[in-house]
């Protein structure tokens, strides 16, 4: 007689195991995420690297290449030190990465689970500052190429959507809250790993290094031990589980929230899809083209008058010149701080007057700011013109909290990391026309004769439109038809082919939602985000001053 197989034991990161058991505090989830979010965020600060790079030979001076030397050949020489164009090419390959691997392997986390795609982050992103690092000791800009900027840039992407789904689905009654604590620590990664990675640089550095490998090595170590704990923390809450107490509101029929759900194929493919594309693309590309043109327009359009002189930026002297350096260094860190603390507020915010104003009030309120700092610029008004730039940074990064919430509100739950994925494209696509839309617009007005001071302007009309077509695409966003929702048949059948199939049967649904309330261990989680989040803010708030002063 033949005999019967037992079910197979469900492996270790499998969405199986991960099913919180009654007593589950889910405030355990959130820093979680944030433990793996704060550590891939360092790809905004990667550029502390560039200059200690550009005379990795040469360590005090860089080793200049031989003007006939071709590209491929500078790619692969050893006798000669890498130009900061060339190892800026990581931070494109960052974002691109980021989004297309998001995108391709989304439908894969929603099956998978959050555990184990946060584990193959942790290994592509510290794997590939490994591999950077024995780049550097072998002098192969190839494989900073390699290593960081495409695995590392897989990485990202699987660890910056893997708690997405997840955080909405125990949050149901604070979607914007929840993801805006997750990817606020996207926007910290770099107040954190920055100043550490310079502190760490120095340390190691020798008359005969510039202390990057080491440095590189050190990085993939911490950061390694941060996720595995992160993804080994997630958690997913059982099928139809709800917050103890919580009551779904009644919904108005002219409400976009829907109790449905859009299948990852279907979802796509809508109008609705592909105007929140366009919205978070047009929001994401103002703000990074803000992001690259913030602290060389404060030095040139204010120049002197930073350091208390009434002088032009070409007629300050060396010294001068670094002395703005650092109070626009100042600056740049102020700004860091909007963009984190804008994530939980916007996305928060989000919660009570709903997605679509909030992406209206980030378009109609950014036009404004937008189109008046030319006229702050030539007026002088440097208070004016630094809270104008803090309050559209904060918006910035409030877009990409809240643009999670927006989708699983049209979409449903079941598939939105999935679905954010796909839309990360956006990010993708923004990254690149940010960028260049700014850089050579500026570019063109300077060879053209535009004062330093004036070449801004045109820029910041052209971002304000963008805002606009921004505000027309939100506003044309509607209901998700009825047509594209799942039906139970459908919805029944797809988690067949899930991995949580053979996940236990809870009869008392209800039961789980009772939470451990004063948990030491949640205490403990976040704690574990909030000493490393301190100690960058404090960092940050300590160049900041500069500003001041």
């Amino acid at each position: 007689m033949e005999a019967t197989l037992a079910p197979a034991v469900p492996d270790f990161f499998d969405r199986q195991r991960t099913i919180a058991k009654p007593g589950f505090n889910r405030w355990l989830v959130p820093p979680a995420a944030l433990a793996i979010h704060l550590c891939i965020g360092m790809a905004y600060g990667f550029s502390v690297f560039w200059l200690p790079l550009s005379r990795a030979l040469g360590i005090t001076k860089s080793i200049e290449c031989a003007k006939d030397m071709g590209f491929f050949e500078q790619v692969f020489s050893t006798s000669c030190d890498w130009k900061i164009s060339m190892l800026g090419w990581m931070y494109t390959m960052f974002f691109v990465f980021l989004g297309s691997s998001a995108a391709i392997w989304g439908g894969w986390l929603e099956k998978a689970g959050p555990r184990k795609a946060g584990v193959v982050s942790a290994f592509c992103w510290c794997g590939g500052l490994v591999i950077s690092a024995l780049g550097v000791h072998l002098h192969q800009i190839w494989m900073l190429w390699l290593g960081s900027g495409v695995i590392g840039g897989i990485g990202l992407g699987l660890g910056y959507i893997s708690p997405v789904s997840t955080l909405i689905k125990w949050f149901p009654d604070r979607r914007g809250m929840a993801t805006g604590m997750a990817i606020m620590g996207f926007g910290g990664g770099a107040m954190i790993g920055a100043p550490l990675a310079d502190k760490l640089m120095k340390y190691f550095a020798t008359p005969t290094s510039v202390g990057v490998v080491e440095t590189f090595l050190a990085l993939a170590a911490i950061y390694f031990v941060f996720m595995m704990a992160g993804a080994l923390g997630y958690r997913v809450p059982a099928e139809n589980w709800k917050p103890a107490g919580w009551v779904p509101p009644a919904k108005a029929k002219s409400s976009m929230i829907t109790d449905n759900h859009v299948h990852l194929d279907v979802a796509w493919k809508t109008r609705q899809f592909w105007l929140i594309w366009a919205v978070l693309c047009l929001n994401v590309t103002a703000g990074i083209g803000i992001i690259g043109m913030a602290s060389p327009m404060l030095q040139e359009v204010f120049a002197g008058r930073l350091i208390g002189i009434d002088v032009a930026f070409n007629d300050l002297d060396a010294a001068q010149k670094g002395a703005i350096a650092a109070v626009a260094a100042g600056f740049t860190g102020l700004l860091s701080l909007f963009n984190i603390g804008g994530r939980f507020f916007w996305a928060s915010l989000s919660d009570r007057i709903g997605r679509k104003a909030t992406y209206v009030t980030f378009f109609l309120l950014g036009f404004a700011l937008y189109a008046a700092i030319p006229s702050l610029a030539q007026a002088g008004s440097l208070a004016l013109f630094v809270a104008f730039f803090c309050i559209i940074l904060s918006m910035y990064g409030g877009g990409f909290a809240t643009v999670p919430a927006y989708l699983a509100d049209m979409f449903g739950t079941r598939f939105v990391g999935a679905i954010h994925g796909r839309l990360l494209t956006a990010w993708a696509a923004a990254g690149i026309f940010g960028p260049v839309l700014v850089n050579y617009l500026r570019e063109y007005q300077l060879d053209h004769g535009v004062a330093r001071a004036d070449a801004y302007t045109i820029t910041m009309y052209l971002l304000s439109g963008l805002l606009l077509v921004g505000f027309v695409c939100n506003w044309l966003i509607r209901q998700v038809s009825e047509e594209h929702h799942m039906t139970q048949e459908e919805l029944s059948e797809e988690k067949k082919g899930a991995d949580d199939t053979h996940q236990h049967f809870v009869e008392d649904v209800s039961a789980l939602a009772s939470e451990v309330r004063h948990s030491w261990a949640v205490f403990l989680a976040w704690l574990a985000v909030w000493i490393p989040l301190g100690w960058g803010g404090w960092m940050t708030v300590q160049k900041t001053v500069v500003l001041f002063r």
